[in-house]
């Protein structure tokens, strides 16, 4: 017995079918990403992740995701150890220095608000100041008036944000020239 012709209407539904599924992965590549609602970032003085962010340094994915900067408890650098980020630890690459005082606030913007315990400062491998939030949550923008001592001239900062519920942290640095 010979096999049945299908219908025109069930040929139209599989060339919709494959039209729909080979489609699918084209239109979803298409649409545009939208940054991690995820952590925080120094934005003033403006930290290096923010001159990405606003442009002003072309620096690859952390443009998009400027508080996504997060890496393990205890780390030295600038990229948090996420390879992805690697430019911000690349000193040469133009940053902004900007002028402070000897006294200064640094103001993070945070896009989740995640249980904190401590906040620090480091220039070098120096701490210059640590901040306790004994576990508690931060609100949107945290400011840090933080004191260099003796220290002067053109210095980076390393400042992290450690979580309290978590082993990771979040980092950033700023470029600075202390007065």
């Amino acid at each position: 017995m010979p096999a049945k012709k299908p219908t025109k209407k069930a040929a139209r539904r599989a060339v919709a079918t494959a039209l729909v599924l080979g489609l699918a992965p084209l239109i979803v590549m298409s649409l545009p990403a939208t940054p991690a609602q995820a952590h925080g970032w120094v934005t003033s003085p403006a930290s290096r992740q923010d001159q990405c962010f606003n442009g002003s340094v072309e620096c690859g994915p952390i443009k998009w995701e400027p508080d996504a900067v997060e890496g393990p408890k205890g780390l030295r650098s600038c990229s948090g150890g996420n390879a992805q980020f690697a430019d911000l630890d690349d000193d040469g690459k133009g940053w902004a220095v900007h002028d402070v005082a000897s006294s200064t606030t640094f103001t993070w913007r945070l896009t989740a608000q995640h249980s904190t315990s401590t906040w620090q400062y480091f220039v070098g491998s120096r701490k210059v100041a640590e901040f306790d939030q004994g576990g508690g949550q931060p609100p949107q923008f945290v400011r840090h008036k933080v004191d260099f001592g003796n220290i002067s001239g053109g210095q980076k900062v390393l400042a992290v944000w450690n979580i309290a519920d978590t082993a990771n942290a979040f980092y950033a640095c700023i470029d600075v020239n202390i007065r």
